[in-house]
């Protein structure tokens, strides 16, 4: 029975991983040639220069996951997100199963809302590589090695709204532990804010760029400003002189937009 289940899993991966290729081929998306280090788990992987999409069964649970993540110049990110899961048990399941599987997963990823994600995803990778390689998102999560607990509410972020609402989230997540920290004194976290705040200008696009000086930045008060830019570069010292007169002035948030849900998991047979 082992080896008639091990057979019909395979055959079912591959079809489920061929109906994706497919999908994802018109799409600009190449197969990469991966495998897993855990024996109970099989995985395929395509990607773009943008995107990363890969279907991974894993033996213990018996779950068909299809899942997706951003693309860096070393490869996967790793910030997977599931996008669809079903239930297949070779045991039990019929390569007709994995069919519908294959079907489910194909018509997801060659919908218009998906595809469009993938085009917006190109378009931010070339913004980023023209502009800078910072986004709001890359500088959200940057505020982790001073906020640890920014963690969970950044994925919430980007689980929920596309594109990552930057001026929103900040002015909501980091402003108010930023002011706190800076009303602290404490030297050591002083320079390591400033530090942050200087590379992440010079690494920035233009929206990284206005949510430093504009958003954080303008914050702050009087006081607390000239606390801190002691530890400025000159280019961020520079421009955040600059943009102090704007402060006061209000900036606009990005309009909400709901993500639509693909991960309404799908499992089979419950």
């Amino acid at each position: 029975m082992i080896i008639v289940a091990d057979n019909i899993l395979n055959k079912a991966f591959a079809l489920i991983s061929e109906k994706v290729e497919k999908a994802l081929s018109q799409q600009g998306f190449t197969k990469q040639n991966v495998a897993s280090d855990n024996s109970d788990e099989k995985v395929a992987l395509f990607s773009n220069d943008s995107m990363a999409y890969s279907v991974v069964y894993t033996g213990d649970n018996n779950h068909l996951v299809l899942r997706s993540c951003g693309m860096t110049d070393e490869g996967p990110d790793n910030e997977w997100k599931n996008l669809a899961t079903w239930l297949f048990d070779p045991d039990s399941d019929t390569i007709a199963d994995a069919e519908s599987i294959g079907k489910d997963f194909f018509e997801m990823l060659t919908a218009t809302t998906q595809i469009k994600k993938v085009q917006q995803a190109k378009k931010k990778k070339k913004k980023n590589k023209d502009d800078g390689n910072a986004d709001p998102e890359f500088l959200a999560k940057r505020f982790v090695s001073l906020f640890p607990e920014l963690k969970d509410e950044i994925k919430y972020e980007s689980d929920n709204y596309f594109p990552f609402r930057g001026v929103t989230f900040t002015k909501t997540s980091i402003v108010p532990r930023v002011k706190e920290l800076v009303k602290k004194g404490n030297k050591k976290d002083l320079e390591k804010l400033g530090v942050l705040l200087s590379r992440q200008y010079g690494n920035g696009d233009i929206d990284t760029r206005s949510i430093i000086t504009i958003v954080i930045i303008n914050s702050l008060e009087k006081e607390d400003y000239e606390k801190l830019y002691e530890y400025f570069d000159e280019e961020l010292q520079k421009y955040s002189k600059g943009a102090r007169k704007y402060k006061g002035k209000t900036v606009k948030p990005e309009k909400i937009k709901k993500k639509k849900s693909f991960m309404a998991d799908t499992l089979k047979n419950q």
